[in-house]
Order: C-alpha cells, then sequence, then structure tokens
C-alpha cells in the first residue's frame, strides 16, 4: 500500500487568518493519525504565513506516523531540520515569495549543494528525498546525490488529467521505471486529489508514498459541510 502523509500547511493558514488557536494544528495532527494517515507533512516557509517554525517543534511530540518536513534548504530551515530530526526531509527549491511549490530541481547544475545537504541529513538519520519534474536526467542527476527518495512533482499530470488526457501519465510511468532501476524511493505530491489519485497509484510501480494538502483539506471541507450545517439547524431549532 502507498502510505498517505496529510499536508496540514492549510489548516495553518486557516488559523492564522483569525489569531488565536482555531483550528487546533496539533489536534488535527493527532486526528488525522486516528482517522489511519500514515504520516504528517509541513512546509514551513521563512515569513511563516502558514506553518510556524515553533509549530514544527510542537509537532514532533504528536507524530508518532511519518514525520515528514519539506523546504527549501536555507540555513534556518536546515537547522530546523537538524533540531528536530523529523523520519523524512524532502528538499523543495521554492522561492522565499512563492505561494506554492512550482518546479522540481535542477539536480545537475546544484549538484554539490544538494549532495552535501543530503548528506549532512543522513548523517543525523534523517531520510532525504529531493522534489523533481518527470526528467530522466534530474532523476538520474538525483542518483547521484545521494538521495534516498525522490518525489515525483505531479502538478502536470494533475493538469493533463483535469483536462481528459492521461497520457499525462506517460512521463510520470517513464521516470518510476528509472528511478526503480536505480534504487531511489519514490514519493509524489503536488495537486494529487480524489479524482485522480486512484488512476495515479495504479500506473506508478513502486509509489512509496503520496503528500496530499490543498486538496484534502479542500475535499474534506466540501465533504463535510452538509454535516455541519444540518448540526447548526438541529441546534437551533
Amino acid at each position: 500500500m502507498t502510505k498517505l502523509s496529510v499536508n496540514i500547511n492549510k489548516i495553518a493558514t486557516l488559523r492564522n487568518a483569525r489569531g488565536g488557536n482555531v483550528p487546533d494544528l496539533l489536534q488535527v495532527a493527532r486526528d488525522i493519525q486516528r482517522f489511519g494517515g500514515q504520516g504528517i507533512t509541513i512546509h514551513p516557509r521563512p515569513d511563516e504565513r502558514h506553518i510556524r517554525y515553533q509549530d514544527a517543534r510542537d509537532l514532533k511530540t504528536i507524530v508518532y506516523t511519518e514525520y515528514n518536513i519539506e523546504g527549501n534548504p536555507e540555513k534556518s530551515f536546515i537547522d530546523l531540520v537538524l533540531e528536530i530530526k523529523p523520519t523524512q526531509v524532502t528538499l523543495v527549491p521554492d522561492a522565499i515569495d512563492a505561494i506554492t511549490s512550482n518546479a522540481g530541481w535542477d539536480t545537475i547544475k546544484h549538484h554539490s549543494f544538494l549532495t552535501e545537504i543530503v548528506q549532512e541529513f543522513q548523517r543525523n538519520n534523517i531520510r532525504t528525498s529531493i522534489f523533481v519534474d518527470p526528467v530522466l536526467e534530474m532523476i538520474e542527476g538525483a542518483k547521484a546525490t545521494g538521495t534516498d527518495r525522490i518525489e515525483l512533482y505531479t502538478e502536470a499530470f494533475a493538469h493533463d488529467y483535469g483536462l481528459g488526457n492521461k497520457n499525462g501519465i506517460q512521463p510520470y510511468i517513464v521516470s518510476a521505471n528509472l528511478a526503480n532501476e536505480l534504487g531511489l524511493g519514490i514519493n509524489a505530491g503536488h495537486d494529487l486529489s480524489l479524482d485522480n489519485i486512484q488512476f495515479f497509484k495504479q500506473n506508478i510501480p513502486n509509489l512509496l508514498e503520496v503528500s496530499i494538502g490543498h486538496a484534502l483539506i479542500s475535499e474534506a471541507i466540501y465533504l463535510g459541510l452538509e454535516n455541519v450545517v444540518n448540526m447548526y439547524l438541529q441546534k437551533l431549532k
């Protein structure tokens, strides 16, 4: 079975929009695991616009499944990860002002930098994963850094699938086959949803883990909205 790691950034965004502690990020992490989620993912950014660095520290005592911290390995992020020592760190080349991740690493251009970072985390017994586009050269470049896994950036697949183009899966199949040949573990994430996740899973050999946040939280709102509205109506009778 492919593991589901739930990205809870959007819970932090909702909390921060109002101040206070509603929704309670730590309780949400507890509940996701209680509901069967096999991991918790966070992606702290330097401006702490959603996940705060203290959230990352607090979650360390809450997450008993798999703890995955994503981010651009600039100094404050590296220091945070080395302090917490999560199960996995996923290296993502997002710019400081990026709304969300929008590209994988150029693992050839940044070979030396990534190799150094991967080795530092591995020395601290933290599994490493590098965020990459489904491009064979980039996967080969990831292998050369010594990383344990790659995370396939799936926005292009999700976009094509939404348009009815199932052939958009092909670069991901080819990439996964190469990763398997090279002995790299395969994760995936970005815009995966209830609509497309089963098709993706069925076509990607040895998919170890998916990280899903925005779609899952949005779907939870839609699928739970009727129930909550009716609960209010019952109390107002």
